[in-house]
């Protein structure tokens, strides 16, 4: 497994990640040129108010099947008691994290559809679905998802505001899992 203490070749710098993500101007100026992806998680990390910087920032840095795994703890942690169609979603991305076949990458999709795109299962799903193969219908062509076409970051973010009254807590919790899984703490 790769973790950003082995980042993939190609990104041994943070800037290479940042690249790909949308970060406030407080985060973007805590970025140096010279930080690892590793050494500018650990930055954002280490400043509550720019948890949602880290989220984004660590979903992009992770290879994706290591997103699309923390991503799924969050989820879980988010909905205790899930619907089907959230319960449907779950199932679908943990199958795929545990053996990514394409058949398991296609009923992501399906799943990210029934639970709906807006939502953190449905993002969860589209994360596994975007993670390479083909977006397109299998008699079709293909056409493979952009490298930096995620929903992991989204579906992190928005298990966090299920509980409206806890988001704080559910941030610090979420970035301590997927900071768990960066170090290697934490493995698939």
């Amino acid at each position: 497994m790769t973790t950003l203490a082995s980042p993939p070749r190609s990104a041994k710098l943070a800037t290479d990640v940042a690249k790909a993500v949308s970060l406030s101007n407080a985060a973007a100026a805590l970025l140096a040129p010279t930080h690892t992806p590793r050494e500018f998680f650990d930055t954002l990390r280490a400043q509550p108010a720019l948890a949602e910087d880290a989220i984004r920032f660590l979903a992009a840095a992770l290879p994706k099947r290591e997103a699309v795994w923390w991503a799924l703890q969050c989820v879980r942690a988010a909905f205790p008691k899930p619907s089907l169609e959230v319960t449907k979603a779950i199932a679908a991305a943990d199958a795929w994290v545990k053996e990514p076949t394409e058949v398991h990458r296609r009923a992501c999709g399906d799943a990210a559809s029934a639970a709906d795109y807006g939502t953190a299962p449905g993002c969860l799903a589209a994360a596994a679905f975007w993670s390479g193969g083909s977006l397109a219908p299998p008699h079709l062509a293909a056409v493979p998802p952009r490298d930096d076409l995620t929903a992991a970051s989204a579906a992190v973010l928005l298990a966090a505001v299920v509980d409206v009254d806890h988001i704080p807590a559910s941030h610090a919790k979420f970035v301590a899992l997927g900071a768990d899984i960066a170090s290697g703490k934490s493995r698939l």
